[in-house]
């Protein structure tokens, strides 16, 4: 996803969840307010949030991605280009990748047929 959107941390929750956006994810909001029946109006984005966002550089490979996602037990990374954030990166994006890697590499398994 490359529409990112950025809100103050005391965006109340309604507000949010009316943009469609952000770290704050649906499982997030399930856990934080609909499973405890909690009002979205008056709560805000640092009472859902998870905190701190764990970020990627833009020219990361998607195993440095990988990585990071295991080591740090997450499944989305904020990517940032400097301090600009550019996109998030799921779980489900780098899986989604997985059958396009494995015909690279299946194609630099084949033998080349060289002309003599």
């Amino acid at each position: 996803s490359t529409d990112v959107k950025v809100v103050r941390p005391d965006t109340s929750v309604k507000e949010i969840v009316a943009m469609h956006a952000g770290i704050i994810t649906e499982r997030d909001i399930l856990r934080r307010i609909v499973g405890p029946c909690l009002p979205p109006e008056t709560l805000r984005a640092r009472e859902v949030m998870t905190s701190p966002v764990t970020s990627i550089h833009s020219t990361s490979s998607i195993d440095e991605a990988a990585r990071v996602m295991v080591r740090k037990h997450v499944k989305r990374l904020l990517v940032m280009s400097g301090e600009t954030p550019v996109g998030i990166l799921t779980f489900t994006d780098i899986v989604t990748q997985v059958p396009n890697m494995l015909g690279i590499l299946e194609e630099l398994l084949r033998p080349h047929h060289r002309v003599h």
